[in-house]
């Protein structure tokens, strides 16, 4: 495994979410904690194969906890970890500057 350099902060927080459905992911695991199945129609539009790599992902890099509950059927659920909630707490005012200039943004060509 290559060691990882960034050039800044930023660099490194897109790295770690970057991509359409890692933030969305770690949006909907901010409300609590989810199975794959519900994460899977909560993330609208996402496919079964990509919604398992990027679990994957988040989990490799700490901000995804997966438990699996040892029953019939097996239930795995997902989690943010606190390294995840961290982004969380770092994401809510780009969140929020989405939502107030979502129209604006939805108008461009």
């Amino acid at each position: 495994m290559t060691k990882r350099s960034y050039t800044c902060g930023l660099d490194a927080a897109i790295d770690v979410m970057g991509g359409k459905w890692k933030g969305l992911i770690l949006f909907w695991l901010g409300e609590g904690p989810l199975r794959f199945g519900e994460l899977r129609r909560t993330v609208s539009g996402i496919s079964e194969r990509i919604l398992i790599l990027q679990l994957r992902e988040l989990e490799a890099s700490g901000l995804v906890h997966r438990e699996v509950h040892h029953q019939v059927p097996p239930k795995v659920e997902y989690s943010l970890t606190d390294f995840g909630h961290s982004l969380i707490a770092a994401l809510g005012p780009l969140g929020q500057w989405g939502e107030d200039n979502m129209e604006r943004l939805e108008a461009l060509p």
